[in-house]
């Protein structure tokens, strides 16, 4: 994923979510995928799916049940 890329789906992300705070950062090393953050808050990866000539993205994000605690 380059930073045109990342910058596209991260405008897509803010939009989607009302939420301007979210980033969609570079994974070092890696190019299939970026990791998402909501501030300085990690929420998840994003996934560059290119299998059957159509691009796609797959967002992951794992809920803790830690997080879900008071």
């Amino acid at each position: 994923m380059d930073k045109t890329e990342m910058a596209k789906v991260e405008r897509y992300l803010r939009q989607t979510f009302a939420n301007h705070s979210i980033r969609v950062v570079g994974r070092p090393k890696k190019t299939d995928s970026a990791e998402v953050y909501i501030g300085e808050e990690f929420v998840g990866v994003l996934f560059v799916d290119d299998e059957d000539g159509d691009r796609s993205y797959n967002f992951t994000m794992a809920i803790l049940d830690t997080d879900l605690e008071d």
